[in-house]
């Protein structure tokens, strides 16, 4: 059996693909569940139906069997394979380094992530990594197929072949988180994402709407539908925020208990409400869905089955059957009164917040003031940047306890300000002067994690740091422009520096990636 590449899949004009997600379990490959899921594996892979199996890393922050050890089976069967890649216990060397080895072994298609932070697991908790993000996990294997560059010598090194995915969670409650997923995706795609998948999420309205985003901003990426096989467990857990991004309903929960409690344990509702959600991404335009669920393969099958029976049916109706929207949700598009789905109109409550600059959260007063001084000292256009510059090109050259005065002043006022950790990579004027490395558990430098649950941090529990940015933002009408700026990649060499006098010096990520701070 040989496969088509998936990339290929995906290219075909009025083609429709089918992923089937599988999660690995913790153990040796050779351990009876693991076995179980080999055997789940090759049975999927056996089916014409199924395109590809995407194969999970270390889900929900657990520690599992490696995706690439399953799927060096799958390969050798002439299976087409996603391997999930998360940053979470990788820095970019390790990165790097698996990406040579998932080249080198035929892993071609490759899901970047940030990743779930870490659970408990040997000893304890585990320490997050969050070196790069997922942003930076896509440029770097973008660099990687464009021949990457090794700065030291110069050396061009051999080519890639990764068809690289994403993922977005636009299942969201507040403008200032819906807004910055899109916006997230638009830099994804423009940093080489090619296909990407939604977070897990039962309303068809905010489905219809991701794709008339993508066209409206003309995303070149393929589209899958994640339609998510729901059990009564499955939907407790969902809506009490267990996992990251996914959103269960009042509504939908009501439902999952009620059809739960039935001899089948739910089972001929489930199947039947994942069938309806396969054929309205089907009626949507969706390129594809993305099937997944604690279930045999037989029981995907029956999904496949379902559907098909579904096909005559009127799939607009059908959608409503996956409305399972929450009071007051933001929707960045008009809803179509005929169908109740998105149209191509922007909500006229968002357009006119945006023309008054109407925000939803207070802009603090400290942020108004760093932006007059950023942009009297740090602006390459300002009126004290040149003094700045010079100041710190004398502290470079004097003695070493005048360096580390001015550093221990710097510190003084951004340590109270701002909870500065002292990086020496400064992202403040990047995130509206929120801190991201002590105020966002992930470190995201490029946009937001989908872990928001109304705007809060899964981990902190406090206000997300990309919401906060956006709404200071939006107060200046530059809300728009958040993401528009090049890959941040934090330099680590620069730690516990003066990040002043490496943006005036030109030695942070500013310089590295051609654009001023200012």
């Amino acid at each position: 059996m040989t496969s088509t590449p998936f990339r290929d899949c995906l290219q075909v004009p009025g083609s429709f693909s089918i992923a089937v997600e599988l999660v690995t379990a913790r153990g040796l490959v050779t351990a009876e569940r693991s076995r179980a899921l080999v055997d789940k594996a090759r049975t999927l892979a056996a089916d014409p139906r199924i395109d590809v199996l995407s194969i999970t890393d270390n889900p929900g922050g657990h520690a599992m069997l490696a995706p690439d050890t399953l799927g060096t089976d799958l390969l050798s069967r002439g299976q087409e394979v996603i391997i999930h890649l998360a940053c979470k216990d990788w820095n970019r060397n390790a990165l790097e380094s698996r990406g040579w080895k998932l080249a080198s072994e035929g892993f071609d298609n490759v899901l970047c992530l940030s990743g779930d932070y870490p659970l408990a697991g040997y000893g304890g908790t585990a320490a997050p990594v969050f070196d790069i993000d997922s942003v930076g996990l896509l440029k770097l294997f973008s660099d990687m197929n464009a021949g990457l560059q090794v700065a030291r010598s110069a050396e061009q090194l051999e080519r890639t072949n990764f068809f690289l995915g994403c993922v977005v969670t636009n299942h969201k409650m507040h403008e200032r988180e819906v807004v910055p997923q899109y916006q997230k995706l638009a830099k994804k795609v423009r940093t080489g994402a090619r296909f990407v998948i939604n977070q897990i999420g039962y309303n068809a309205r905010k489905d219809d709407e991701l794709l008339r985003y993508i066209r409206r901003e003309g995303l070149t990426v393929r589209a899958l539908a994640n339609v998510y096989l729901l059990s009564r467990p499955a939907a407790r857990a969902f809506h009490a925020g267990r996992i990251p991004g996914v959103v269960v309903t009042d509504e939908l929960l009501a439902l999952a208990e009620r059809h739960g409690a039935a001899a089948d344990k739910g089972r001929e509702f489930f199947v039947d409400l994942a069938a309806k959600q396969l054929t309205v991404a089907t009626g949507l335009g969706f390129n594809g869905v993305y099937l997944g669920g604690h279930a045999t393969a037989e029981t995907f099958f029956e999904i496949l089955e379902r559907a098909r029976s579904y096909a005559d049916a009127d799939w607009r109706e059908l959608s409503r059957d996956l409305r399972f929207g929450r009071a007051g949700e933001f929707y960045l598009f008009e809803a179509d009164p005929e169908t109740g789905l998105a149209s191509d109109q922007l909500t006229r409550g968002y357009v006119e917040s945006t023309r008054k600059r109407r925000t939803d959260m207070r802009v603090p007063l400290i942020y108004r003031f760093s932006r007059r001084v950023h942009d009297a000292v740090f602006d390459p256009d300002g009126p004290l940047h040149d003094r700045a510059r010079s100041f710190y090109q004398k502290v470079e050259a004097a003695p070493k306890p005048v360096g580390r005065a001015a550093h221990v002043l710097e510190q003084a006022a951004k340590v109270p300000l701002f909870k500065c950790r002292d990086c020496g990579d400064c992202s403040l004027p990047d995130i509206a002067y929120v801190c991201p490395e002590s105020m966002c558990a992930k470190n995201q430098r490029n946009g937001p994690c989908g872990g928001t649950r109304d705007g809060l941090c899964e981990v902190y529990d406090t206000e997300c740091i990309w919401s906060q940015a956006y709404e200071r933002l939006k107060a200046y009408g530059e809300e728009e422009d958040m993401l528009s700026n090049p890959v941040v990649t934090k330099d680590n060499a620069l730690a516990r520096t003066s990040a002043w006098a490496n943006d005036l010096l030109d030695r942070d990520h500013h310089a590295k990636s051609g654009q001023f701070s200012g």
